[in-house]
């Protein structure tokens, strides 16, 4: 197996993707941000001084999937066809649960924007609540779905 983001010279570059065909492509990323139980209760109370940690972090992962190409130099920037990224409080961890689904139909693949949506949540939610705990931990960032194009499907677990 080679790498695609380099040519015959070894230098970087765009991958080629004209020739392959357009088809319905989605990934899913999940991440988590663990927190103390007495930080997290700002989150499920909403009483964090800067507002509604979940509903900024979620705009912000929203934001962060169209903003992709321009954040990884080697992204094709892609019509973005459905992004959703969910946020759940879980007093197990404790902390913040973040997934993302993303589609599109094209001719590459959605996972690098999942990615980066899960992190801008993420990143988001220590944020909203730094100056309640600075020891928070960004953790698990991974892809968990992708689906369409030549590769086919992949699924941890699967």
């Amino acid at each position: 197996m080679s790498l695609s983001h380099f040519d015959a010279a070894g230098q970087a570059h765009m991958v080629d993707v004209s020739d392959k065909p357009v088809t319905a492509r989605v990934a899913v990323a999940r991440g988590h941000v663990v927190m103390a139980p007495e930080t997290l209760a700002y989150v499920i109370q909403g009483t964090a001084k800067k507002g509604d940690v979940l509903g900024i972090a979620r705009i912000a992962g929203i934001q962060a999937t169209k903003r992709t190409a321009d954040l990884i130099p080697l992204c094709h920037p892609l019509p973005i066809t459905k992004v959703a990224v969910d946020l759940v409080p879980d007093d197990t961890l404790p902390g913040v649960r973040v997934e993302a689904t993303v589609k599109t139909t094209g001719q590459t693949g959605v996972e690098m924007e999942a990615l980066t949506a899960v992190s801008a949540a993420c990143l988001t939610v220590y944020d909203m609540l730094k100056a309640v705990e600075k020891s928070m931990r960004i953790e698990g960032i991974e892809v968990v779905l992708k689906d369409g194009g030549k590769s086919g499907r992949y699924e941890v677990g699967a």
